[in-house]
């Protein structure tokens, strides 16, 4: 289709592969090796790719696969996860994103999937799209020559020494576990298995290969990086479904005596602070996000996930991209949702990527209340709606896309 003078947007074909990765690793930075290009063609295959062409050279792409994610309560939503979201620089401002994104959208709404999700490059883009931030991370680094456990906490035990080409089947097993319980958690295809225990030079940073320390219940592959203040300790995927599994790593982690720091990421309400003498160890670095994520089809997105309290309450969603938007009377009880249309008055206005955001549990519904992105009629229902929507374990990616 041409929706742009000049521009043909269209499914990409093998033809394409060439162009499509030279525009990647302009965009990216990031040159694959030809095996990990084969690997990721299995998770997002090249015929459900869209791309922009001009003059026989493609201008812009995006591409997407059907993903199985874990929403509040243990629950899983079919989703489209959408990647390699890209436009040549030499093509900014002409709405090829936006035409790109009509054609990726119009797929998924004729798929009858309840959501959309993506990992971004970038923070001001996807608002406009219907799109909001819905998991929330933390970049910590920890002095582990002060760190020291207080003496109510645990020492479990359990954790070994594993060699990356012994971790592979554990790991997996535990990852499993672990998505199922933890918003955001995602299904991880085999070939992005393969991709991300091979360890590819490309994609190290300038640290060492990967080590794994391994626990019944739990993981972490963590490599070494040089910095300023001497070798750290940077943990790459830490996984635990339990409390224990969870200490467990964490004290092997600060048995690594010859680095100072130990680099991780955390999410808003990770006990590793309160567990140690010093609280103040565990210093922040960036908090960004990690998730974005539209609701495609609004009560069956709102009905696949469970609540933390009961609510009735009539929600106005504005859609400013495709036709989501509407009035929806949500019930809810005993964590379970009814939501359909209604034509009854809206006792809370809101933006559906506002909704978007608040869907994992990780954003508040009273932060948008405070910035005038959520209108509610009064206190007792916008309380209400903060406290239904939260949950019970705080959301975090499960794999990187």
């Amino acid at each position: 289709m041409t929706l742009i003078p000049g521009i043909t947007i269209r499914s990409a074909t093998d033809d394409d592969v060439a162009a499509i990765q030279l525009l990647g690793g302009t965009s990216f930075g990031v040159v694959s090796e030809p095996a990990y290009t084969e690997l990721r063609s299995q998770v997002f295959p090249t015929e459900e790719a869209i791309v922009a062409v001009e003059g026989g050279r493609v201008v812009g792409h995006a591409t997407s696969t059907r993903m199985t994610l874990t929403v509040p309560g243990a629950r899983t939503v079919e989703a489209c996860g959408v990647a390699g979201v890209m436009v040549a620089p030499t093509h900014r401002r002409r709405g090829i994103l936006r035409a790109i994104y009509t054609g990726q959208h119009r797929r998924t709404e004729a798929a009858g999937l309840a959501l959309t999700i993506f990992t971004a490059s970038q923070g001001a883009i996807y608002g406009r799209f219907g799109y909001g931030p819905t998991i929330r991370e933390n970049a910590v680094s920890i002095d582990r020559r002060l760190a020291e456990f207080l003496p109510s906490a645990p020492d479990p035990g359990g954790v070994v020494l594993s060699t990356m080409a012994d971790a592979g089947e554990p790991v997996r097993a535990i990852y499993d576990r672990w998505r199922r319980l933890v918003p955001g958690g995602q299904v991880r295809p085999e070939a992005r298995w393969q991709m991300d225990l091979a360890d590819s030079p490309a994609f190290r940073d300038g640290g060492t290969e990967l080590f794994a320390f391994l626990h019944p219940d739990g993981y972490v592959l963590y490599r070494y990086h040089r910095r300023e203040h001497g070798k750290a300790a940077v943990i790459e995927e830490m996984r635990a479904v339990t409390a224990e599994a969870d200490i467990a790593l964490w004290r092997a982690l600060f048995g690594l005596e010859l680095c100072s720091h130990v680099e991780a990421v955390l999410t808003d309400n990770d006990p590793l602070p309160y567990l140690l003498t010093d609280l103040r160890l565990v210093r922040t670095k960036a908090r960004y996000d990690a998730l974005w994520l539209r609701l495609m089809d609004i009560p069956a997105a709102l009905t696949g996930r469970s609540y933390l309290r009961d609510l009735d309450v009539v929600l106005a969603v504005q859609d400013p991209f495709r036709n989501a938007g509407g009035t929806f009377a949500l019930r809810i009880r005993d964590g379970i949702a009814e939501c359909a249309p209604t034509t009854r008055t809206a006792d809370i206005e809101l933006g559906i990527d506002v909704l978007a955001s608040m869907y994992l549990g990780a954003y508040p519904a009273r932060v948008f209340a405070g910035a005038n992105r959520l209108q509610a009629k009064d206190t007792a229902q916008l309380r209400a709606l903060d406290e239904a929507f939260g949950a019970e374990r705080d959301a975090a990616l499960g794999w990187f896309f």
